[in-house]
């Protein structure tokens, strides 16, 4: 009877264990696609559901069968800039916001991307942000502070033999005042070939593709109509990288981030979330439609953090937002500095608020403009200020729930949040991504399922 007793009991331990969804080491995936919507909160989500598809509708993200929500506070912050969130997720520990590849002390450490280029997988990273910004470099560089030399970001990046790097950031890869030599040259050395347009991302055949298609960040989607843009979509990116690592018998790793979604929400503009959201949610789709086509695949959708507490609220003028052609940025570009050069003529405030916004602004509403610009001077991203007044503008007229911008001026990090975001899962080994997690526990997930060392 004892006897029995212990067979049952090694049974039902032997069911639980193989039940449980736990896989790992040689029974883990083969290929796992990791995308980052870069500021992506909920909010953000929301508002491109009922943008695209009504209140009825569903983005496709929705569709992945496991879900989980997660923390994403830094070392020395409750609220994570890009980098400390991107470094979470990318070498599973906390570390200082402004801080990319480094824990807290400042000691690189190996990323996940690292993990598998040790053994013998093949790696990319894809972003519609510059290859070397914030979320990309958690993965495949370190240096103390993110606003260092892009360059040597540039250089790790080679030097860690990514097989395929796609995004904006050309601008950083020529020769510098130090002397350095021209790095595309260099990658072409390596054995990259270099794409700029979208049509040599189409006609790309190598194993190894450096694509620059922009001087820094890619266009907004809402702008490049407007800017008769060559750039390719994420989706294009994105298929072009699988396509190029899945030769690879082994496998590979890839990160996919929609950046601009987190640039659109520091704008308060809804319009470019929704746009840019759903650019995003499109190569999600991709990514799980090649993964139903290839079962050792996983496919795990995330986001670093979320921007300026975007919310759907209930009088938000959709139908108008809608309306509106181009972004922020945009509107700040069309805008005349006045001869003195200090501020912008109040009719070319006037006329780009009526024209791509549709607002009429009172002589009061444009002299608080004037002011609160003569303000910004000395917040964090002074290039965008000019922009996040006018989306700040464009969504209190229009009722869209967003931080206000007095607010976002005592923000370190630009108005970005402390709210949990979401992580979708498909495909083999999704099961492990469910319930409350730090964003640490990610990359520790992704090893474990491996089987590797981390």
């Amino acid at each position: 009877m004892k006897k029995l007793t212990i067979c049952l009991s090694f049974l039902v331990f032997v069911f639980i264990q193989t039940t449980s969804g736990t896989v790992s080491g040689k029974d883990g995936p083969k290929n796992i696609i990791l995308l980052i919507g870069d500021g992506m909160g909920l909010g953000q989500m929301e508002v491109a559901r009922l943008f695209e598809y009504g209140k009825q509708g569903r983005l496709y993200i929705e569709t992945l069968p496991y879900t989980a929500l997660v923390h994403t506070y830094s070392a020395n912050n409750r609220v994570t800039d890009s980098a400390a969130g991107g470094t979470a997720i990318a070498i599973g520990k906390k570390t200082k916001n402004e801080m990319i590849g480094v824990n807290s002390n400042g000691k690189e450490e190996k990323s996940i991307l690292d993990s598998f280029k040790d053994h013998l997988y093949k790696t990319g990273i894809v972003t519609t942000n510059s290859v070397t910004d914030a979320t990309p470099a958690s993965f495949t560089a370190s240096v103390k502070n993110r606003w260092d030399d892009q360059q040597s970001i540039a250089k790790q990046q080679l030097q860690n033999k990514v097989d395929v790097i796609m995004g904006g950031g050309l601008s950083y890869f020529g020769a510098n005042k130090k002397g350095d030599a021209n790095l595309i040259s260099l990658y072409k050395k390596a054995g990259y070939q270099f794409v700029a347009t979208n049509q040599e991302l189409k006609d790309a055949k190598s194993d190894k593709i450096l694509g620059l298609f922009g001087p820094k960040h890619l266009n907004f989607k809402l702008d490049r109509k407007e800017l008769h843009s060559q750039e390719p979509t994420l989706t294009e990116m994105t298929a072009k990288t699988i396509e190029t690592l899945s030769k690879n018998s082994k496998g590979f790793f890839a990160m996919i981030e929609g950046a601009r979604i987190d640039h659109a929400s520091h704008a308060s503009d809804l319009t470019s979330i929704w746009k840019e959201t759903i650019e995003f949610d499109d190569a999600v789709k991709y990514c799980v439609e090649w993964a139903k086509k290839h079962p050792d695949t996983l496919v795990l959708v995330a986001a670093d953090h979320e921007t300026m507490g975007i919310s759907a609220s209930e009088p938000m003028d959709i139908k108008a937002l809608k309306k509106i052609s181009v972004t922020p940025h945009y509107m700040a570009s069309q805008l005349q500095k006045n001869k003195n050069g200090i501020g912008y003529t109040n009719e070319s405030i006037r006329k780009v608020f009526k024209q791509y916004a549709h607002m009429t602004l009172s002589n009061r509403d444009i002299a608080l403009f004037q002011s609160d610009i003569k303000t910004d001077q000395g917040q964090v991203y002074p290039e965008q200020q000019v922009a996040w007044e006018i989306g700040n503008r464009i969504a209190k007229h229009y009722h869209a729930g967003s931080l206000d911008r007095s607010i976002e001026k005592l923000s370190t990090t630009g108005g970005h949040t402390s709210n949990m975001i979401a992580v979708f899962a498909y495909g083999k080994g999704a099961s492990q991504f469910h319930g409350v997690m730090d964003n640490t526990d990610i990359p520790k997930k992704l090893a474990k399922l491996m089987g590797f060392a981390f």
